[in-house]
């Protein structure tokens, strides 16, 4: 592969996207720079194979896949295959995730130019035990000092970044998504739902996300509505997951993890409004996803939902207000009118996937045949 124009794409588990996020911004990305003439690998990862490297093509995209357990420690031996493989070719790094930035310092001390996206503030997510927030806190220092460049997806990231580093080295370059115009109703009445009589959530159920609040806003009192909640839940295991199941019971539609995008996207797109209490992280690819939907939308009151829906939509900050924002939902179809519009308009302005891999690749295009730097830390 030639060494100018070439790109790595490491950190996801690999395309085609069958994941989350990430895994969809890689396979965007990746068919963009290869159809501007880029030579370009993604790292794949599956959970059982032979050992070492095993290379194929996908519509022009060099795909380089590791076996590799599930799980943290799976992940960690996933990176380091992938950081010692790229470590032999030339070409730009982009690192989507910091979780083991260490692995890639060694990319930098061979010269090579890395990029990484440095996803949300993970170390303050509750839901990892003390020693993986210690982990995930020193990973992020690392990888704040030692990339080329850092990619924020969101200005509170860009502002937290800039506590480690230089505003000069960091770009703040958001998620995007598709517009959908329209979607079958068969998913939605399959479930028994009625279009725009019904609220849904999706994403993990975790305490940082607010699932029991909103569910039990939801089920305070009557309602001529329903409430779908997408995610997985074990009780057994899990004792927020059994309280989320409890405040939920009779009222609440627990479908479980629903991974067809086609049905996905019936629901979201056929609902009332999306219902995201997530409080920490970035620019959340399901928000813009609903977005992308001309969602209303019905969202935790913190600067990054602020930021990436907009003005005209329901924020809350605990169950109550949560509650009343619902019964406006229900009752205000001026209100959710505009705030459909204005979604929409937010989505047109901001999280389109040409101008956001337009960004990508200049980036990409800085860091060519750059070495390695003396970089500014923050003042």
């Amino acid at each position: 592969m030639s060494g100018v124009r070439s790109l790595h794409i490491l950190g996801t588990r690999g395309i085609p996207a069958a994941h989350g996020g990430f895994e969809t911004f890689a396979e965007r990305f990746a068919l963009h720079m290869v159809a501007q003439g880029w030579d370009v690998t993604v790292y794949c990862q599956v959970d059982d194979g032979p050992v070492g490297a095993v290379e194929d093509e996908w519509r022009g995209v060099r795909r380089v896949t590791f076996a590799a357990d599930g799980g943290a420690a799976g992940t960690m031996k996933f990176d380091w295959l992938c950081v010692l493989h790229a470590l032999r070719e030339p070409g730009v790094k982009l690192v989507l995730g910091y979780n083991t930035a260490i692995f890639a310092v060694l990319l930098r001390i061979a010269f090579h130019p890395v990029l990484t996206n440095m996803d949300g503030i993970e170390w303050k997510r509750a839901k990892w035990p003390w020693h993986g927030r210690i982990w995930l806190y020193l990973n992020e220092w690392i990888g704040a000092l030692t990339s080329s460049k850092l990619i924020a997806d969101h200005p509170e990231i860009a502002r937290h970044l800039s506590s480690r580093r230089s505003k000069k080295n960091i770009v703040m370059i958001p998620y995007g998504a598709d517009a959908v115009m329209s979607a079958p109703l068969g998913p939605v009445t399959d479930m028994g739902l009625k279009p725009g009589r019904y609220l849904i959530s999706i994403g993990r159920i975790e305490p940082e996300n607010n699932i029991l609040p909103m569910i039990e806003a939801f089920a305070a009192r009557p309602r001529d509505m329903d409430f779908v909640c997408l995610g997985r839940l074990n009780p057994e295991k899990n004792p927020y997951h059994a309280a989320v199941l409890k405040a939920g019971e009779g009222r609440v539609i627990f479908p479980g993890p629903i991974y067809d995008p086609a049905v996905v996207k019936s629901l979201r797109f056929h609902a009332a409004a999306y219902c995201h209490g997530h409080s920490v992280g970035g620019t959340n690819p399901s928000l813009v996803e609903a977005l992308g939907a001309g969602n209303a939308v019905l969202a935790h009151n913190n600067p990054y939902n602020r930021w990436v829906a907009g003005v005209g939509q329901f924020y809350f900050d605990n169950a109550e207000q949560c509650a009343a924002q619902i019964d406006r939902i229900d009752a205000d179809s001026p209100a959710l009118a505009e705030a459909r519009r204005m979604a929409s308009e937010r989505f047109r302005e901001a999280f389109q996937w040409g101008s956001i891999l337009g960004d990508y690749e200049d980036a990409c295009g800085d860091a060519v045949g750059r070495s390695v730097e003396v970089f500014e830390p923050a003042t």
